[in-house]
């Protein structure tokens, strides 16, 4: 599985229905979930972005479509980039030379 760190600000629509966030928050794990991916972190923030999810999905055709069905519903806007773990890291580094 890839892993995405998903980097989201609450829409206008969004912070007026935060009490309601938890609730929206689960139907996304379960959206997740039934695509076969699973959220790995969840933090809430301070700072230029209101939320930072850590996620794994199948493939990039998946976290692009869970992406879009998120910002579908209105009530956060994202960035996403793609991850790359340490062993990763160090056998495109390596490649280089």
């Amino acid at each position: 599985m890839t892993t995405y760190i998903m980097l989201a600000n609450w829409t206008d629509q969004g912070a007026r229905a935060v009490n309601d966030s938890p609730r929206r928050f689960d139907t996304a794990r379960k959206l997740l979930e039934d695509m076969g991916g699973r959220f790995q972190a969840f933090y809430m923030t301070m700072g230029e972005y209101d939320t930072i999810v850590i996620y794994e999905a199948p493939d990039d055709a998946i976290a692009a479509r869970f992406t879009l069905m998120l910002g579908r519903a209105g009530n956060v806007r994202t960035k996403t980039l793609k991850a790359f773990p340490e062993q990763a890291y160090r056998e495109i580094i390596n490649s280089l030379a």
